[in-house]
């Protein structure tokens, strides 16, 4: 057999290389970084379906940089008026139906010197033209969260398009002394950051607290 021949052989005859502690030094790295990768991956798509697949920052509004807020006493209408102008302030979408991708409610109870002021219906809609990831259908104080992303939406959102000031001092044109709860336990910082989950109870007084704080609320079925 000639020398070349047997070199072919030989070629031919050798097994694959092996993966294990005789490989070469840069092979194994090379190997144990394409795991390592292949971990991170699939460590990033579990946190992301873990969360809801939102990684959006809660909005806050800046009540003092909003024009057209109510300064009156209440009843408060629901704002509908410059409702177009201030979609942009509160970071809210002008739909042409709702979109029930991410789809929860809450219940708010608001008052004033001890007095239950009405939530009005449809806030956040415009019959002739657009409805918003947040807003009501009637004056039962259910708030509709619908939207076709899951991100946080914030209670501050809400009252801005009501266009009802709410800051950590302030409901409306009442300042100086603001109350409010979640679920029935008092709260401290600004309620218009409170980001919104499902089947909260809020309660905003300004002035003089009710009697009783309500800690719940009966949500009829399907919300």
């Amino acid at each position: 057999m000639s020398k070349g021949k047997r070199v072919r052989e030989q070629r031919r005859a050798a097994p694959p290389p092996r993966v294990g502690k005789n490989q070469p030094a840069d092979r194994r790295l090379w190997i144990g970084a394409t795991a390592l990768a292949g971990l991170i991956v699939v460590g990033v798509a579990v946190a992301a379906i873990s969360s809801g697949g939102s990684s959006a920052k809660p909005v806050y509004v800046n009540f003092a940089a909003m024009s057209g807020l109510q300064t009156g006493a209440p009843p408060w209408n629901n704002g509908i008026g410059e409702l177009q102008q201030r979609l942009g302030a509160v970071h809210l979408d002008p739909l042409s139906q709702e979109a029930l991708a991410f789809h929860i409610h809450q219940h708010l109870d608001v008052y004033v010197n001890g007095a239950h002021v009405t939530v009005p219906a449809f806030v956040g809609i415009d019959d002739s033209s657009f409805i918003t990831e947040m807003h009501t259908h009637d004056a039962s104080g259910v708030l509709h969260v619908e939207s076709a992303k899951n991100r946080p939406y914030t209670l501050g959102q809400f009252f801005g398009e009501w266009s009802v000031r709410l800051n950590a001092s302030c409901l409306g044109r009442y300042c100086g002394d603001l109350h409010w709860w979640v679920d029935g336990k008092p709260q401290t910082g600004n309620p218009a950051d409170l980001v919104l989950k499902a089947h909260q109870e809020i309660v905003i007084a300004a002035g003089k607290p009710p009697a009783h704080i309500p800690s719940s609320y009966a949500f009829p079925a399907g919300e």
